[in-house]
């Protein structure tokens, strides 16, 4: 894997700036950062819509194709290389994000049970159905929404305004989509906010690649389906059934674990870690850098 600064300078590359011969106006349109990260979000979009929720591996070939449009929208439309999907490192970065993942989730949710906010007992839904379905559509939902959040979304608004903003702007977007999610309120939606759309944002800004920031965000949501806590809401069959007691803020209620005050927290904390790992290594933009 490149360094985060090399990553990124390589990332940053404009294309044709003079837009000469290449569909006039509306394509210095389409080629400006606005233009396609609306692009490759609709088509990013578009193929999670259809295989979302398909039946056995169709989530996670979702996937496959989303990285494909994500690499033709990068390449074909923006102009730039996409470093944050090389190949090479990409199973590093996926196990590194993934032991993160993990560890969020579990941390959390032992937190929770030892303060008498959760309480698990055996499902008895089958292990090998229950693990391959949760994997399944889980890979999909991670690697589109990372491909979608940070990949076209927060690169975009980088090199539009900077880094900072860019994770504000994506962080507060990510919670707001989660508020169609069933028992999402404006708690939730801040929470999600904080706990993940920074969080995952300074991931990105610190790796430099959707792989991690990918496999972070898989862990994460296949570790709370398994042990049968709601995913952002929903709560599809897991190894464990998880009761809730004492306040919502503490457990979550039926949004589940995200709507936490535990999981904010640390998430919060990790975000503000991996913000300066980011700063270090020289991987943010500013708006000063960006406009010249």
């Amino acid at each position: 894997m490149s360094t985060p600064s090399a990553a990124h300078d390589d990332a940053g590359t404009r294309p044709d700036e003079d837009g000469g011969g290449r569909g006039g106006r509306l394509g210095r349109i389409v080629r400006a950062p606005l233009g396609w990260m609306l692009t490759g979000l609709v088509g990013v979009g578009l193929v999670s819509a259809l295989t979302a929720t398909g039946p056995g591996p169709v989530p996670a070939l979702g996937a496959v194709a989303a990285v494909a449009v994500y690499w033709v929208v990068m390449r074909r439309v923006a102009g730039r290389s996409t470093p944050e999907i090389a190949r090479q490192g990409a199973g590093r970065e996926a196990l590194y994000g993934g032991a993160l993942g993990l560890g969020f989730v579990l941390v959390s949710a032992l937190l929770i049970t030892v303060f008498g906010g959760y309480s698990f007992s055996w499902a008895g839904n089958g292990f090998f159905s229950v693990v391959w379905s949760a994997a399944m559509v889980q890979a999909g939902a991670a690697v589109t929404e990372e491909l979608m959040f940070r990949g076209l979304a927060l690169q975009a608004l980088e090199q539009r305004w900077g880094s900072r903003a860019a994770i504000v702007i994506t962080g507060l977007f990510f919670g707001v989509a989660h508020l169609a999610a069933p028992g999402a309120g404006v708690w939730s939606a801040l929470a999600i906010a904080l706990e993940a759309g920074v969080m995952l944002g300074a991931a990105f800004l610190w790796r430099r690649s959707i792989w991690f920031v990918a496999g972070l965000h898989f862990a994460w949501n296949t570790a709370e389906q398994l042990l049968g806590i709601p995913v952002s809401g929903h709560t599809p069959k897991g190894l464990f059934t998880v009761d809730t007691h004492g306040s919502a803020l503490l457990s979550g209620g039926t949004f589940g674990l995200e709507a936490s005050i535990v999981p904010v927290l640390i998430g919060v904390l990790l975000a503000v870690r991996m913000f300066v790992l980011a700063a270090r290594s020289g991987g943010l933009r500013s708006r000063r850098l960006v406009q010249r």
